[in-house]
Parts: C-alpha cells; sequence; structure tokens
C-alpha cells in the first residue's frame, strides 16, 4: 500500500533540521542520522520531529518520491480551500501551475490530477512519520521524560492532522452523510515499508482515531515540556494549544458542538486577538499575537513561485497574481460596515488596469468606476506607492491587500499560519448557536466583533437564525483567503453561485463549470477522488473504492 511513502527521516533527505531551542540550531541534514538510530534518543527524535515540521512546507518532490515541484505543501493546500469555493477570486485568467484549473473544479474530480496525488500522499507520509515516533516512542525502550512526552504529543497531533485533512477532503461530510457506514480512508499505524493497511475505514472509525490520538495528545502535552516562547520559529512546535484547536475543528465537523466549545476556549488562551494595525499587516508572520500554529519558513527552504503568498497574495513578484490580482467576493465586502477596519484590506475602488480582465473592463474607458483618466491613473499611482508595486501589477475593483509581502514586489518567503485565536472565537460562537444558547454565542462573538468594528452591537443577533447568519458573514470576512472555505460549505451543505444576489464579481467564462455548483449532500463532486495511482497499487483498494 501506498508505495510512495517512505518515513519522514528516509524520505526528506535534503531537508536541512532546525528546531527552536539553541540544542537543535545546528543544520544536521536528516540524511545524516541512520535509520537505525532515528529513534535511539529523544534528540534524534526530535530531528525526525523537525522534519516533519519543514515538511508542511518543503515542495513535494522533497518529501516523497513522485513528489513534484508545482506543489509546496500548505502553501498549496491552505488557500486552496477559498480557491476551491469561490472566496478567493480569480480576475483574469493567467499563469496557471494548477490554480485556475483548481478553481475551475477540474482537478480534485479528476483521479489522475496532481492535486488529488500529492495531497494524498503528503498526509500518509506526516502519518508514516508520526507513526514512526509514536510506535518508537512507547514501545519501552525509552525513558519517560517531560521532552519525551512532548515529542509524543506533537507526533499523536500530526497524525489526527493529518487524518482530519484526508478525511475531510476524500469523504462525504460527516453531517452531511452516514459516518458509520460512508468509507473514509485506510488507516495507517505502521513505520516502515511496505506500510501494508486494512481498506478503507469508515468516516466515523477514522474521527475516533482522530480523538483517541488528540485526547493523547493533550494528556502527554499536561505533563511534557511547555513549548518554548520567542520569536516566530517557536510557533512551528505544536503544543497543547494546537491539540486543542484541532478537536474544536474536529468536532465542530462531526456537530459535537459542547466538545466544539469547550476545546475552542481552551486553544486561544494566552494568544490574544490582533489590533489593527497588526490585522492590517499582512498575515506574514507567526510572530502575530493571535497565532496559535503556523510554519516558520526559512530563506534556505523557499518556495519562490508555488508559494502561499504568489498564489494569493496581491504583492508578490510572480505573473499568478501580475496578470490576475485576486480579489474579493464583492456582496461579502459591500457588506461589510465602514466602522469595520478589515474593510481597508479590499480596495472597492480600485482601477481596473488589466486589458486582459475577466469581465472586459479592463483599462482606461473601459472601467465603468473612472470618467476622469486624471483620476483613474492618479488613483494607481496611489496604489503602488501604498502597496509597494510597480507597473508591472495589474489592479482591480475588489483586491485584497489582507495578504502581504513582508517585502512587497518580492519573492521572499513568509511564514504560513495555520491557526488562529480569531478561529476559536467563531468556532465557539457557532457550537453554541447551534446549541441554541443565545447568550453563549453571542458572548463568544462580542470580543472579536469589538474589536474589529467600532459600531459593533452582538444584541441584534438574538435568533438561532441571525446568529448562523451573522457567524457565516465573520468567518467569510474574518478568515478570507485562509482556506476555511471548502469545510465550511461542506459543514453548512453549501453550494457556490457567483451569480446570486448581485454576483460576486467573478466572471461566468473564466468560472465555467464551478461558477455555480450544487451543495455537497447532493453533489459527490465535492469529495476528491482518490488518487488512481493508490487504487493501482494498493491491494486493498479496488475500482469500487473511487469516490
Amino acid at each position: 500500500m501506498l508505495s510512495r511513502i517512505k518515513i519522514v527521516l528516509l524520505a526528506i533527505l535534503a531537508i536541512t533540521i532546525t528546531s527552536c531551542e539553541e540544542d537543535f540550531l545546528d543544520t544536521t541534514p536528516t540524511d545524516a542520522i541512520a535509520a537505525a538510530d532515528a529513534f535511539a534518543n529523544e534528540e534524534n527524535m526530535q530531528l525526525v520531529l523537525n522534519g516533519l515540521h519543514r515538511g508542511l512546507y518543503s515542495q513535494s518532490q522533497t518529501i516523497f518520491p513522485g513528489g513534484n515541484t508545482a506543489r509546496a505543501g500548505n502553501h498549496y493546500w491552505v488557500p486552496l480551500g477559498d480557491n476551491l469555493t469561490g472566496g478567493l477570486i480569480h480576475s483574469a485568467s493567467a499563469n496557471n501551475l494548477g490554480w485556475r484549473t483548481e478553481m475551475q473544479w477540474l482537478s480534485h474530480t479528476d483521479p489522475f490530477s496532481l492535486t488529488n496525488e500529492i495531497l494524498w500522499y503528503h498526509r500518509y507520509n506526516i502519518i508514516a512519520g508520526a507513526n514512526g515516533l509514536i510506535n518508537n516512542g512507547t514501545n519501552g525502550s525509552l525513558t519517560e521524560t517531560p521532552t519525551l512526552n512532548t515529542i509524543l504529543g506533537q507526533a499523536y497531533t500530526y497524525r489526527a492532522y493529518a487524518y482530519l485533512s484526508l478525511i475531510q477532503h476524500y469523504a462525504r461530510g460527516y453531517l452531511i452523510g452516514n459516518p458509520s457506514a460512508d468509507p473514509g480512508v485506510p488507516i495507517l499505524f505502521s513505520s516502515e515499508a511496505p506500510f501494508t493497511s486494512a481498506p478503507r475505514s469508515t468516516v466515523q472509525e477514522v474521527y475516533d482515531l482522530i480523538e483517541a490520538d488528540l485526547d493523547e495528545a493533550i494528556r502527554l502535552f499536561q505533563i511534557g515540556s511547555p513549548r518554548p516562547s520567542g520569536g516566530p520559529d517557536t510557533k512551528s512546535q505544536l503544543n497543547i494549544n494546537v491539540a486543542y484547536g484541532l478537536k474544536a475543528r474536529m468536532a465542530l465537523s462531526t456537530g459535537d458542538w459542547q466538545t466544539a466549545a469547550d476545546n475552542a476556549v481552551l486553544a486561544r488562551d494566552g494568544f490574544p486577538l490582533m489590533n489593527e494595525a497588526d490585522w492590517l499587516s499582512g498575515f506574514n508572520t507567526n510572530s502575530l499575537s493571535e497565532v496559535i500554529w503556523g510554519s516558520n519558513v526559512i530563506d534556505a527552504e523557499t518556495t519562490f513561485f508555488r508559494s502561499y503568498f504568489y498564489l494569493a497574495s496581491n504583492t508578490f513578484n510572480g505573473s499568478q497574481i501580475r496578470n490576475n490580482p485576486k480579489i474579493a467576493d464583492r456582496r461579502l465586502i459591500d457588506a461589510t460596515p465602514d466602522t469595520d477596519y478589515r474593510k481597508k484590506a479590499f480596495i472597492i475602488d480600485a482601477p481596473n488596469t488589466n486589458s486582459s480582465a475577466a469581465n472586459g473592463e479592463g483599462g482606461f474607458g473601459n472601467d465603468p468606476n473612472y470618467t476622469d483618466e486624471a483620476v483613474f491613473d492618479a488613483r494607481v499611482e496611489e496604489l503602488y506607492a501604498t502597496y509597494g508595486l510597480t507597473s508591472r501589477f495589474n489592479l482591480h475593483p475588489y483586491m485584497h491587500f489582507k495578504l502581504k509581502n513582508k517585502n512587497p514586489g518580492s519573492i521572499d518567503p513568509d511564514d504560513v499560519i495555520y491557526m488562529r485565536t480569531s478561529e476559536m472565537y467563531l468556532i465557539e460562537a457557532e457550537a453554541r448557536a447551534m446549541l441554541n444558547d443565545i447568550p453563549g454565542a453571542q458572548a463568544a462573538l462580542d470580543p472579536l466583533g469589538s474589536e474589529r468594528d467600532s459600531a459593533y452591537d452582538v444584541s441584534v443577533y438574538n435568533t438561532q437564525q441571525a446568529l448562523m447568519d451573522h457567524i457565516k458573514f465573520q468567518r467569510g470576512l474574518e478568515l478570507w483567503g485562509e482556506g476555511f472555505g471548502y469545510t465550511d460549505k461542506i459543514r453548512w451543505d453549501e453550494g457556490i453561485d457567483h451569480a446570486a444576489d448581485g454576483g460576486s464579481g467573478a466572471s461566468e467564462i473564466l468560472y465555467q463549470q464551478a461558477y455555480q455548483v450544487e451543495r455537497p449532500s447532493v453533489n459527490d463532486a465535492w469529495i476528491f477522488k482518490i488518487p488512481q495511482a493508490e487504487i493501482d497499487a494498493n491491494p486493498n483498494l479496488g475500482p469500487g473504492d473511487q469516490n
């Protein structure tokens, strides 16, 4: 089974290992550790764990045989959720690298696609590496110490994270299906080749494993060494807050509302909400106060034109962005009060400078928002100066500057953020709303809403329906571009309709079959296809296992 999986220790031979602790601030590559010695002591296990950290954002050919330079781990997978569901809107047909193909729903629906293959094998490589740490760290050969407990806590958290990603992409949504019978993904406990497994477990069985792994991770973190404090590199190390946050996400997706609310509160402890200056600073560093977990992308492992910011940030100096500035759904931005400082990140009146814009309104004379060329040109120059752009960058109405490079106009690497305090407030609010706990949901929303909007009044959302509508708005705005659109729509059983309510601003010609998509409960195209290579190679999977 899983013929491309090699244990992380062996698979990412080219990846240098670093850690947030001085003891590991050498640049020892993983292939400097013999396989037999990889789990011999805590120091070597930490190096293997650091390989997992680095593997989250490395180009996939450095992770496993058959990987491809066009996919760089979570640089691709994080924004994919918003690209697929029409939150991160393309304004033109530009340099592709698969990004337009994803947007048009031509990739995850194809069993031979690079995306289906790479996501599957990337997540199972995380599982194989975590299994190696768990199996060798719990076999009695090592003395239990706080450091070992923390290493194992991270390993269990990683395994849960990978299985949650797999089950949410390659199986029917928990709340819209029959989890006790719906096929999930194979469960793998092996830590060495040939990585044989049972057939596809049910969705319920996979979620049961995720919950058990997170509970064990939390137990181990409670008796382990705390995560060091310091710079953005420390937040690449998983800790108890990350485990609580993943448990909150898991419980939200299964409708275990009380567990979701309780764990969301625990996850955000110690990570205060950002203020206006921080929120508008670009989401490019783990140093932001409310970042609970993220990859600290180092210069030596830059992915250049495969990075998150290349795909999603309008300040990155790459053709995907220069020729195709990403815009937000204008229905979302128009609904945002002027008193909400998040609205400043979306430039409603940006001139349309792209003669190849999909809406056919590019260039002065075609842009209906400008009748005076001098005003058009002045606004262009103002935006260039404000955001560090050059004349090579096109502009477009409703373009965003939420995600910005630290060094705008460059191709420098930036951190990839995975979990923030704001998400945890929103999870708690949704869970309490679903419990019909109106005061509890309002209390969860108020800190976030009041920080972002000077005129915020949570009391107007005083029914379950009003709260849920508002929570959906808040998630769409607060978490825009951070990849939650796909799992949100599956949980809420909502389709995609770029034409409704005045339109999103997306082009029907460009979006093709993805311009309007039926809701997940009646449309299995939401489920990613299992890689055909996996079905061909795995004796426990057959043609009937294809989604």
